[in-house]
């Protein structure tokens, strides 16, 4: 069934005819960017929509997160949904090689991963002629208007998954409402974070009958992975040495998190800090700013281990997060104290930690509130606060075991709300009918 409505817009058009010159170019930039990373060059051409898989026998369902959470947050409803429609291939597309490299090693069954094709027509015509989806499913804020349109066309029902849209984007698609009306037309459902999307969606044209609020998918998500060895040398390496990590920071976060620890040394001269920051490309930087504070430190990119001396252990590497979870009931979330959306609270509190966030979730705001009011999170504005917020839980470990135990509660509860999204996507994708 086609899209009803206004159909595509002088816009639309214009786009598409202006993608279809940049597509050389902007393919030469993200091929070197892959180049870069390791990625073979006829992986490369998946981007140019040049698939180097085979197309798999029956019916498959397409999902698409662009980055590293995105697409562990579609492995989940991928493992869901293979339970549900045995009969099913799944491919997953993202953009970056990070999301490529940690999802190979958490596929599910009948499932396979690709580079998402470039948004200009022949990328995507190239990939959809191969791998002809039966259904597509976006997750979060993946709104491509060639890809979705021809997508449509093609047949396939689509759906926007944990749908999540910034302020700043919402107003930039309500400048363009006719078009943002017809690109909304495209899906056949949208499942939101919480009911402040809903609105926003609605306000761009989106279909009442087709909004849907399905809660924060990355709440089902799998613990992370914990590689064994590691992590018991580094329980060895730090002994009995009380712990707690910063994770996924950003620039200008660093600094009040280490002067935080600077002040908790004070009381607790054995605490390490296990200093996560969000892009380990930035590690020389964060190193810098370590040494000018005069704290001692370690870096894990140099295979160096924290000693009986080491303030802090600057874990600069990336798919290890889950072994730093492990090693710490304290952890703070970064992304949060400077206006970045804040990060994945689920993923601490499934490993047994509290979760410590600052101001900026916006990204998590159905999730934050509720796990703080539950006692599983805390919430600081500065390094003072954080000082004490991690001081207070050292110093009263009944105090922690109990924020532990909240956090946990919390993040399973929510989890449960996966299966009601897996329901929705079969009835409202029409699955059943296509896959059976």
């Amino acid at each position: 069934m086609a899209p009803t409505g206004g159909g595509p817009t002088l816009l639309y058009y214009l786009y598409r005819s202006a993608t279809a010159l940049i597509a050389p170019f902007a393919y030469r930039k993200v091929a070197a960017k892959l180049a870069a990373q390791g990625v073979s060059k006829e992986r490369q051409k998946e981007r140019l929509g040049y698939a180097s898989l085979p197309c798999p026998e029956g019916p498959l369902i397409w999902f698409h997160g662009a980055s590293v959470g995105e697409s562990l947050a579609a492995l989940t409803l991928i493992a869901r949904l293979g339970e549900h429609l045995p009969q099913a291939q799944f491919l997953l597309t993202s953009g970056t090689a990070t999301a490529a490299e940690v999802v190979s090693k958490r596929m599910p069954p009948r499932c396979r991963h690709q580079f998402a094709p470039l948004d200009a027509s022949s990328p995507v015509q190239r990939f959809l002629a191969h791998w002809r989806p039966a259904a597509a499913i976006f997750v979060e804020s993946e709104l491509w208007p060639i890809t979705l349109v021809a997508t449509r066309r093609s047949g396939a029902r689509l759906a926007l998954v944990n749908a999540r849209l910034s302020e700043r984007s919402v107003a930039r698609w309500l400048k363009k409402a006719p078009t943002a009306r017809f690109i909304m037309e495209q899906f056949s459902l949208f499942l939101t974070q919480n009911d402040r999307m809903s609105d926003h969606l609605l306000s761009l044209g989106a279909d009442p009958d087709h909004v849907c609020a399905g809660g924060n998918l990355k709440a089902g998500s799998a613990p992370l992975p914990v590689d064994a060895d590691a992590l018991s040398q580094l329980h060895d390496s730090l002994d009995t040495r009380p712990v707690w990590v910063a994770s996924s920071t950003h620039i200008g976060e660093e600094p009040p998190v280490l002067t935080a620890h600077k002040a908790l040394l004070q009381d607790h001269p054995d605490l390490c800090l296990l200093l996560v920051p969000r892009h380990p490309e930035r590690a020389d930087d964060v190193a810098e700013l370590i040494a000018k504070t005069g704290m001692s430190f370690a870096r894990r990119s140099k295979g160096e281990l924290p000693t009986k001396g080491t303030q802090i252990y600057l874990a600069d590497t990336m798919g290890e997060l889950g072994c730093w979870y492990a090693l710490s009931p304290i952890v703070f979330l970064g992304g949060s104290l400077e206006p970045i959306g804040g990060h994945n609270p689920f993923e601490v509190a499934q490993a047994g930690a509290a979760v410590i966030t600052g101001p900026g979730y916006h990204n998590f705001t159905e999730t934050f509130p509720p796990m703080i009011a539950a006692k599983g999170a805390v919430e600081i504005h500065d390094a003072e606060q954080l000082a004490k917020a991690v001081s207070h839980w050292l110093a009263q470990p009944e105090a922690l075991k109990q924020a532990q135990q909240a956090a946990n509660a919390f993040a399973n509860g929510q989890s449960k709300q996966l299966y009601d999204v897996v329901d929705t996507l079969i009835h409202e994708l029409e699955l059943e009918p296509k896959i059976g």
